[in-house]
């Protein structure tokens, strides 16, 4: 069975065919500049009683070479059935589709990457009839990306360097960088790859970690998301002060976190009078220009009353 986060492993790549390219130069393996990219079927069964699928299956048309297909398997862990079928899809393209193929696996742990690179091989009395060399990435040949100026710059790299390295005491500085670099890339990108490592995460620490840094992205405002939908819903039909007090603080700890992804300095009195506030407009106000600000004294510069006065009893 596929598991949603099997499936979020292998869509990146028929969704951003970009990430290619990083992985493949981290194999040593020229990926063209220019190419067209599309997913075809992955049903690779002939036999009724026996069901077989690869993840993704990929034609690459390079604009300066031959076309060839890539399929890639997502591997979270040794399994000796793949090793008789992975040859048996590479057989099967090559013959349906008359193309070179290439086989990629991406793996989190060192130990199912080193069984996946085989090779694989049939054969018996000495003599080999087929032999399979995976492609294979995992913690061992994917960089620690935790600097976020370069997860900025390669986010597709960094997304996979928190896949591969999901496991690994560096998964939270990884995370943490690449929240920040999303945090400042157009949304609808930033948006597909923070749904993306939700769901290849899964429900792991390293997917609670991840989640925390996407519940502080979905306050940003006019976005539409669910979280701000389901606020406002919440404030016109007027919610229990408990409620709203709860709200307070998610909101209070989404500015704070926002203005340390900008790099703001928040003195620990801006910091109090912030994480104590439970007026829900001016956390509001608040809220809307933390993408703006350079320094909190902007922030809190249009409202002039102590948050004293501005506060629940």
């Amino acid at each position: 069975m596929v598991t949603s986060a099997h499936e979020g492993m292998h869509r990146i790549f028929q969704e951003r065919p970009e990430i290619l390219s990083p992985v493949f130069g981290a194999l040593g393996i020229a990926f063209p500049e220019k190419a067209a990219v599309y997913a075809i079927g992955t049903d690779v069964t002939e036999a009724r009683p026996l069901a077989r699928h690869i993840d993704t299956v990929l034609r690459i048309g390079p604009s300066d070479g031959e076309d060839f297909l890539l399929a890639v398997e997502a591997q979270e862990r040794r399994d000796t059935k793949k090793e008789s079928s992975w040859p048996y899809y590479i057989s099967y393209l090559q013959a349906k589709y008359g193309l070179p193929v290439l086989l990629l696996a991406v793996c989190r742990d060192r130990a199912t990457t080193k069984w996946a690179t085989g090779p694989f091989s049939c054969g018996t009395r000495g003599w080999t009839a087929q032999m399979t060399y995976p492609l294979v990435v995992g913690p061992d040949n994917l960089p620690v990306i935790t600097d976020p100026r370069t997860a900025a710059e390669k986010p597709a790299m960094a997304v996979s360097s928190a896949l591969a390295h999901a496991n690994s005491p560096h998964i939270d500085a990884i995370l943490d960088a690449l929240g920040r670099a999303l945090a400042g890339m157009d949304w609808n990108a930033a948006s597909y790859f923070f749904q993306f490592l939700d769901s290849a995460l899964g429900d792991t620490p390293a997917g609670d970690k991840w989640r925390d840094i996407v519940t502080f992205v979905n306050y940003f405002p006019g976005r539409g998301t669910v979280m701000e939908k389901a606020y406002l819903e919440g404030e016109a039909k007027g919610e229990a002060k408990g409620e709203a007090r709860g709200e307070a603080r998610g909101e209070a700890k989404a500015i704070l976190r926002f203005l340390e992804a900008r790099n703001v300095s928040v003195p620990q009195e801006a910091r109090d009078r912030i994480a104590g506030c439970t007026d829900l407009d001016l956390l509001n106000r608040w809220l809307d220009r933390t993408p703006h600000v350079e320094s909190v004294d902007e922030l809190f510069a249009e409202d002039t009353e102590p948050a004293a006065d501005r506060t629940e009893t």
